[in-house]
């Protein structure tokens, strides 16, 4: 068994839960589980495994949150975030001691066909031109350019190790003194999406080193915390994250262009959107990434954003 503690935030998630819980179990020295507020039974069904954790939280943290909070409770030096519709493979010790002497490991993602999810297991820092490509379109429209293939990483050979920028959230290990030198994960990137990318970035830029291991592995489905949201949600959600990395971690200079980026690519959306939709939603969706990207463009952080999200009422379940 691996002394590591594996740490897995849910959120909807009764579908895959179970599939993912029972390739830690027998391998990880501790498994724990924090739920989001589930309403799907979810937290029931991580219940029934005596030897899980359960952090049941009364609102929705975040995944940020939800691995603070995990990560809290962890009594292992290294400490694994798994996605609920991942399961693990193979390698886990790997990763633990990839960790222990670089900082942080991530490995293989595959789809169900055992294949690489290329160009999400492993991707390097955005930058403001390749975030102006994802805005924009680009990378949908021409996925070989040179920009999308530097960021996805498409020129990684995958059976080598490597020391790599960002591996995905979804299977990455890091020391657990790493997470408290940091501070953890910034919970204002709230509910999803540029945290982990974060947390690499500030981990690389004190020292630290990330190292992909192909040798460890998790089959993951992808896109579970995605198809949870409503479209406008998403969209939401998305470009106020995008905007508080740029913000955090671009120059003012690239944080302007992203901030045009956004601004310019939300009017061919809204046209589109009211043509497929026909729904003065679409309307509002986009005024409101429209205006957010202004304020960041004229105060460069969002124009006061919130503080960081403070710890909320939980229940621990488990032994």
């Amino acid at each position: 068994m691996t002394d590591i503690s594996v740490v897995i935030v849910t959120y909807q998630s009764a579908g895959v839960i179970r599939r993912c819980i029972e390739s830690c179990l027998g391998q990880a020295r501790q498994v724990i589980v924090v739920d989001n507020a589930s309403s799907d039974g979810t937290a029931g069904i991580v219940e029934s495994y005596p030897r899980v954790e359960l952090i049941a939280s009364t609102e929705n943290l975040g995944f940020s949150g939800g691995v603070n909070r995990g990560a809290a409770a962890a009594q292992s030096d290294v400490i694994l975030l798994l996605n609920p519709d991942a399961s693990l493979v193979s390698g886990l010790e790997i990763l633990r001691q990839s960790a222990l002497r670089y900082g942080a490991a991530g490995g293989r993602l595959l789809d169900s066909n055992g294949d690489l999810q290329r160009g999400f297991s492993i991707r390097r820092f955005p930058t403001a031109l390749s975030l102006c490509c994802e805005i924009l379109g680009c990378n949908r429209l021409f996925p070989g350019n040179p920009v999308n293939r530097r960021y996805r990483c498409l020129d990684l050979d995958e059976n080598q190790p490597a020391m790599v920028e960002q591996p995905a959230g979804a299977l990455l290990a890091f020391r657990r003194s790493i997470w408290e030198q940091l501070g953890g994960f910034d919970e204002r990137f709230h509910p999803a999406w540029f945290e982990d990318v974060d947390f690499c970035k500030r981990l690389l830029d004190n020292g630290f080193g990330i190292r992909f291991e192909p040798a460890a592995a998790a089959r993951h489905e992808g896109g579970h915390a995605a198809r949870q949201l409503h479209w406008s949600t998403r969209e939401r959600y998305w470009y106020g994250s995008l905007l508080k990395y740029a913000g955090k971690h671009l120059s003012r200079t690239g944080l302007a262009v992203v901030c045009l980026a956004v601004m310019a690519g939300a009017v061919p959306r809204f046209v589109i959107g009211m043509i497929r939709l026909r729904s003065m939603e679409v309307l509002a969706v986009y005024a409101t990434v429209f205006r957010l990207a202004g304020r960041y463009l004229l105060h460069g952080d969002g124009g006061g954003q919130s503080p960081p999200r403070k710890n909320t009422q939980a229940s621990i379940h488990g032994s």
